[in-house]
Formats: C-alpha cells, sequence, structure tokens
C-alpha cells in the first residue's frame, strides 16, 4: 500500500507540529532542596513570602513545604549559648545607652532647671471690696 503525498505531509507536519509544542514549552523547574533553602536566607524569605501571599496554593506545593521544613532546622540549630551570649550583649548595650541618656536629661535639666509650684512665693491676694450699692441684696443679706 503506497502512502501518498498527502498523508506524508500530514504526518511531518503532525511531528513538526509536536516537535515545536515540546519545544516551546518551559521546562519545569525542579523544587528548592530543603538544604539549598538553609543556605540562601534570601531564597527562603522569597519563597516564604509566596507561600504566605497564596495560601490555598501553598500547601501544595513543595516548595512551601521545603520551606517551612527549613524554618524548623534552622530554628532548632539555634546554640543555647550563643543565645545566652546574645542577651548578655544585648543587655549590656542598653544599659550604656540608658546611661547615656541619663546624663543627657541631667544636663538638659541643668541648663532649664524646673519651675516647682509649691515652693513658689506666696502673693498676697486682695479680697473683692463690697459693692457700695446699699440696695443690692447681697449687702441688705450680710447687714442684717
Amino acid at each position: 500500500m503506497p502512502i501518498s503525498i498527502k498523508s506524508m505531509l500530514a504526518c511531518g507536519c503532525l511531528v513538526a507540529v509536536t516537535a515545536l509544542s515540546m519545544g516551546c514549552s518551559p521546562r519545569r523547574i525542579p523544587p528548592m532542596s530543603v538544604s539549598d533553602l538553609m543556605e540562601d536566607r534570601v531564597l527562603l524569605d522569597g519563597v516564604l513570602m509566596k507561600c504566605n501571599r497564596d495560601p490555598a496554593k501553598a500547601r501544595s506545593t513543595t516548595d512551601c513545604l521545603n520551606a517551612r521544613i527549613a524554618i524548623e532546622r534552622l530554628a532548632a540549630q539555634v546554640d543555647p549559648a550563643e543565645e545566652a551570649k546574645r542577651a548578655e550583649d544585648f543587655e549590656r548595650s542598653r544599659e550604656q545607652l540608658r546611661a547615656l541618656q541619663d546624663k543627657q536629661r541631667q544636663e538638659q535639666e541643668a541648663k532649664n532647671p524646673k519651675v516647682d509650684a509649691y515652693h513658689l512665693p506666696v502673693i498676697p491676694v486682695d479680697p473683692v471690696p463690697p459693692p457700695k450699692d446699699p440696695q443690692s441684696p447681697t449687702v441688705s443679706r450680710t447687714n442684717r
């Protein structure tokens, strides 16, 4: 059974279209491994932001799952001695800052002393003179 030119052209076109569609489709990017995410914190933050933006899609994505595992592993790696040293350094720097701010506040108060209302001199206040009109009701009540 001889193959006609039409069928050969049709098969050739079909093969060409299939090859072009396979060649033009984007290749699937493999998911990030947990160790890659643990090494690159910027990439880990980017993946987590993408996952948090679309939570419904994130539950099924392997990148999101790997990022969460990487976060858990990084959190477990914190050394208690290092954490204690970091807290001690923070407390020391906070005390230094407090001492500096106290010194600046005392200098400011020395330049501009506060006015204490309880220690101001007392100014005598003259009583209001009574009205001169004898017909006023307040005068008539006080005279009786």
